[in-house]
This record gives C-alpha cells, sequence and structure tokens, in this order.
C-alpha cells in the first residue's frame, strides 16, 4: 500500500468521527446553549490532552510550532465548533453536512498557497466538479437561495481548513497526537473562562443523551478524530487526502437518519453517488508537492 493510499484511510477515519459532529450537536442543542456546547466541548478535550502530554512527558514545543498550535486552536477549537455550533441552534444537520462539503477545495486551495502543493489540472477540475455537485444539492434543498446559517456555516469551514492545512504540515514534524493536544492545551486558559461564563446550573439537569452527546463533541469531535485527520493529511498530502472530506457529508446525511429521524431520498443518494465518484477518480490524478 503506497503512503497516498494510507493517508487517505487513515484520514477516512477521521472523517467518519468528524461526520457525526453536527447531528450529534444538533440533540446536545436543546439542553445546553451553543456557546457552552462550543466552549465546554474544548475545555474538556484540553484537560485530556494535558493529561496525555503530561503522561508522555511531552517536551514545549518550539515558538514557531507554538505559533501553529495557536492558528490551529483559532481555526478548529474557536472558529469552527462556535461559528457551526450557532448555526445549528436554527439550521438542520443534514443541509449544513452538505454546505461544508466546499471543505475539500478550500483545504486544497489553502494548502496550494500556504506549502505550494502543485495538484493537476485534472485533479482541480474534479476538485472544482465535487464541490460544485454539494452547492448544487444546497441550492436546490434551499429553493435557490443561501441563508446567514449557510454563511456561518461556510465561515466555520474555512476556519476548519485552516486548522487542518496547519495541523497537517505540523504533524510532518511532530506526532499528530501531540499537534492537536498542544493547540488545546494553549487555548485551554480561554475555554475555562468562557466555559464558566456559559455554563447555568439549570445544565446538571440535561438528560443522559445529552450529556453522551457533549462528551462525543468533547473527546471525539474536539480530540481523538484530528489523531487520525492529521495523520492521514501529513502521510498521504494535504491535497489528495483532503478529497476524502467530500464523502462526510453524507456519512453525517445517513447519521442524520439514523439519530434525528431525517429521511434520505433518492436526491441525497444520487449526489451521494456523484460525489463519491469524483473522489474515486481524483485519487488517479498527479499531485505534486515542494517537499
Amino acid at each position: 500500500m503506497n503512503r497516498e493510499t494510507q493517508g487517505m484511510l487513515i484520514g477516512f477515519v477521521g472523517i467518519l468521527v468528524f461526520s457525526l459532529t453536527l447531528p450529534v450537536t444538533k440533540i446536545a442543542i436543546p439542553s445546553f446553549n451553543p456557546y457552552f456546547i462550543a466552549f465546554g466541548r474544548a475545555f474538556i478535550a484540553g484537560l485530556v490532552a494535558l493529561a496525555y502530554l503530561s503522561y508522555k512527558q511531552v517536551p514545549l514545543p518550539s515558538k514557531a510550532d507554538l505559533v501553529k498550535c495557536a492558528v490551529i486552536a483559532l481555526g478548529v477549537i474557536f472558529g469552527f465548533p462556535v461559528l457551526t455550533t450557532v448555526a445549528m441552534e436554527e439550521g438542520s444537520s443534514s443541509h449544513g453536512a452538505v454546505i461544508l462539503g466546499m471543505m475539500p477545495l478550500a483545504t486544497t486551495v489553502i494548502g496550494v498557497i500556504r506549502f505550494k502543493e502543485r495538484p493537476s489540472i485534472g485533479f482541480w477540475l474534479l476538485s472544482i466538479l465535487g464541490a460544485a455537485l454539494v452547492i448544487i444539492y444546497a441550492l436546490i434543498k434551499s429553493a435557490g437561495s443561501f441563508t446567514y446559517i449557510d454563511g456561518l456555516l461556510v465561515l466555520g469551514g474555512i476556519c476548519a481548513c485552516v486548522g487542518y492545512v496547519e495541523g497537517a504540515e505540523l504533524s510532518k514534524k511532530m506526532n499528530p497526537r501531540t499537534v492537536i493536544s498542544w493547540a488545546l492545551v494553549i487555548s485551554l486558559p480561554i475555554n475555562i473562562v468562557a466555559t464558566y461564563f456559559t455554563f447555568s446550573s439549570a445544565y446538571w439537569s440535561a438528560d443522559a443523551i445529552a450529556w453522551i452527546s457533549f462528551l462525543y463533541l468533547s473527546l471525539f469531535s474536539m480530540y481523538l478524530g484530528f489523531f487520525f485527520w492529521y495523520e492521514g493529511l501529513a502521510i498521504g498530502g494535504i491535497a489528495r487526502v483532503s478529497q476524502v472530506q467530500l464523502i462526510q457529508p453524507f456519512c453525517t446525511l445517513l447519521a442524520s437518519s439514523f439519530f434525528l429521524g431525517d429521511h434520505i431520498t433518492l436526491m441525497n443518494m444520487v449526489f451521494a453517488f456523484l460525489v463519491v465518484s469524483t473522489v474515486i477518480l481524483s485519487k488517479h490524478m498527479l499531485v505534486k508537492n515542494s517537499y
């Protein structure tokens, strides 16, 4: 198995973890303030990350690497969780899943700009086709117009992509587990304060499902999923492995159907087939990088 295939398979495990984020957030929203969910899940994950770094006796990164960890934190610990959780207060997880289908193309573009990856023309065309498919799907589902919820999701997706690219690059010289752990730990003071001010004593009466959902977001979406995602991106390359994200909207659709009772329509299945086809075809397109 070559490194690109290995990276795509490892990255796919991370995508499976992330695909539950929106529907699980939707389950937690009725019981908790969206800002508490966003900051609280990072607070819990940060405590676990601190315990991991202490147990492994990981040395403090260099100043340059700490700056990169701060950029990662801004993208995947603050930007994406806050914006998407607020969007889920009114929007549906199924709709959000498809809007976030633009993330593979955004990740590729940011990777090209930031680290000089050089995808072939064919790879670009397939990436754009995949993104166009999910945009068409979103327009059909929302009667031909975008809403402010779409705007929040797009901004959140871009934030995540910035964090993905920086994390992938840093994972080439550091253990991927260490990368996300340091990003969580350096943001822990802010998350402690934010969690304190957004917490309500009424939350203690929330049912077990709400708390289990919150813990999933904390331990898996905010932490363990990045173990696989950053390692996959580092091994297989940002441009190549980012295309696996095209499958995420449809994994989320399945999860929304199972957990929330959202109906899977023929149109969902047709677009799923078309988008997955672009991922399979892009696997055979040339991607060069500068390292």
